[in-house]
């Protein structure tokens, strides 16, 4: 069988810092870093969140 290179990864807000969201992505198809708008309930609203190390 071949790697799994799916892996777990971490969203925190770009304004707070707070980590609010978990997912999973394939490393070897998007190699760039995620950067999604979601909601922040700690800044009670459509943040900017990227992925961390």
């Amino acid at each position: 069988m071949g790697l799994k290179s799916k892996r777990k990864i971490v969203m925190a807000c770009s304004q707070c810092q707070s980590r609010n969201y978990t997912t999973v992505k394939n490393a070897v198809v998007h190699p760039v870093r995620l950067e999604l708008k979601k909601f922040c309930p700690k800044c009670s609203g459509q943040t900017l969140h990227k992925e961390t190390k």
